[in-house]
């Protein structure tokens, strides 16, 4: 009798760890590519498990979907200075599958526009920015925080200069990082606007 209780514990943990293993769970990913030198995106997995990614290649999400489970990708956060589009990113976890799903695409496009965000703006209020570049001189008014772009194609190579042409009421806005450079198409200007 005393071997017997010892003996069934062990049965009943090998028959859990093969249940366990028939259940299964299986990662969740893909590739990215076309993100530009700088900028990052971030992605979800069925509206949770966010994943942000820096640089273009491989990647999974950390949260594993069981057997009978459905997956679908988003992009929750584009990335400044191009916009990314996810493609094979819903689907369905089959018994069958005993490998991780790394079909998920996410291709990101740059956008041919001098880009940049904006933080610390007070609600209702509006700022004006102004470029001045070799493809002359552009205003844009910014009324929400976040990512913000001037409109037109700038020229590869061309130089910009953003700076702060009126600032909104009760606060002072500067441009922090990225303020001057030369435009190239696929790299992100990512030119940061803080107002206090």
């Amino acid at each position: 009798m005393t071997f017997r209780r010892p003996l069934a514990v062990l049965v009943a943990a090998a028959l859990a760890g093969s249940l366990a293993a028939c259940l299964g769970s299986v990662d969740i990913g893909g590739t990215l590519t076309g993100l530009p030198t700088g900028a990052s995106v971030t992605l979800q997995n069925n509206g949770t498990d966010n994943l942000t990614l820096t640089a273009n290649g491989d990647f999974t999400f950390s949260d594993a979907i069981g057997d009978g489970e459905t997956y679908s990708v988003t992009v929750l956060t584009q990335p400044v200075g191009a916009t990314c589009v996810v493609t094979n990113g819903t689907g369905t976890v089959e018994e069958s599958t005993s490998s991780s799903i790394t079909s998920v695409t996410v291709t990101c496009t740059a956008n041919t526009a001098i880009t940049g965000t904006v933080a610390g703006l007070g609600s209702g209020l509006n700022l004006v920015l102004q470029n001045v570049g070799s493809n002359g001189t552009t205003t844009l008014t910014v009324t929400e925080n976040g990512p913000w772009a001037f409109t037109g194609t700038p020229t590869e190579g061309s130089a910009y200069a953003v700076t702060v042409k009126t600032n909104p009421p009760g606060q002072t806005c500067s441009v922090t990082t990225n303020a001057t450079g030369t435009y190239r198409a696929g790299t992100a200007t990512a030119v940061a606007v803080t107002c206090v």
